[in-house]
């Protein structure tokens, strides 16, 4: 990967952490197309009425971590990505304030889809959820939701002609 493609790369996963990562405090800490690494302090926002961690908000940080690769993985063809699957498991209760660090890598990138795998770690380092995510990879001008895909910058045509 050239430079001018490591500063694309960086700029979109940064563009990736808003919406509802952003909402629920999740950190960016490093994002290539072979690992990512998120990071959250445990609060109110995260908690069931037992005062654990919610199991969704381990199902969206391993898929926000999962497809932040897969698109970092996809954006070098051009290509963008959509979860299709999310198999999460949890498997130690967490309370607030504790810090959650998840680490997604891939299991295989094909030409069509991926299958990244993560783990979330508790701030003792023992496991406090993994999971699976299948992904999509789309070419731009997609229709997803009524909508066409946008290509990596924002355009709907494929800067490689593919």
């Amino acid at each position: 990967m050239n430079e001018q493609s490591k500063d694309l790369s960086a700029s979109v996963a940064a563009s990736m952490m808003r919406g509802f990562d952003q909402t629920m405090g999740v950190r960016l800490i490093s994002a290539s197309r072979d690992e990512v690494i998120l990071e959250y302090q445990v609060d109110e926002r995260h908690l069931q009425p037992y005062g654990i961690v919610h199991g969704g908000m381990h199902c969206a940080t391993i898929e926000t971590a999962c497809s932040t690769g897969a698109g970092l993985d996809a954006l070098e063809n051009g290509l963008a990505v959509v979860g299709v699957e999310n198999h999460t498991s949890f498997v130690r209760a967490v309370r607030a304030g504790t810090a959650i660090r998840v680490t997604a890598k891939p299991i295989t990138r094909g030409r069509r889809s991926q299958l990244w795998e993560a783990t979330a770690r508790d701030d003792q380092g023992r496991i406090v959820a993994t999971g699976r995510v299948r992904l999509l990879c789309l070419q731009p001008g997609t229709d997803l939701a009524g909508q066409p895909v946008r290509a990596p910058g924002g355009t709907l045509s494929n800067p490689e002609g593919r």
